[in-house]
């Protein structure tokens, strides 16, 4: 069994604010995370998936092929966006890095089917975030 992994970086604003919460309420939940213009972040996305290396090309899949599918499905939605205003799969959701990195899982989970395994999102150097997705554990 193998484990590959795909890094994605992007950079990205977002705002963290709940509709449940009153303004006050936000504040003090979210801090300066909850600036009304927002705030941005350079984040890494490391993809991971787990199978079999293939007995012909000797591989899990094709990280050309992955490339492409982590631009067209991701990198093009979320780079230089507003995640709260611009991605259509964000909406309605408080963007924090675990509703972030589980929208993702949604948007990969066809294409990739089983062999995706776990995503990781870092909002910074010091925070991420690990996936594995709906009912999954590691």
């Amino acid at each position: 069994m193998h484990d590959l992994t795909r890094r994605l970086e992007f950079s990205a604003a977002h705002r963290l604010h709940s509709s449940a919460f009153t303004a006050e309420e936000n504040r003090t939940l979210y801090g300066v995370c909850n600036n009304p213009h927002g705030h941005g972040h350079n984040y890494v996305l490391d993809v991971t998936l787990r199978g079999e290396a293939d007995p012909v090309t000797g591989m899990v899949m094709d990280l050309n092929r992955l490339a492409v599918l982590l631009d067209e499905v991701l990198f093009s939605v979320v780079d230089h966006k507003h995640l709260d205003h611009d991605v259509p799969w964000l909406k309605g959701q408080v963007s924090t890095a675990e509703n972030v990195v589980a929208a993702m899982w949604g948007q990969l989970a066809e294409p990739l089917g089983p062999l995706l395994y776990r995503m990781r999102l870092y909002e910074s150097a010091a925070n991420f975030v690990d996936y594995y997705g709906p009912g999954r554990e590691a």
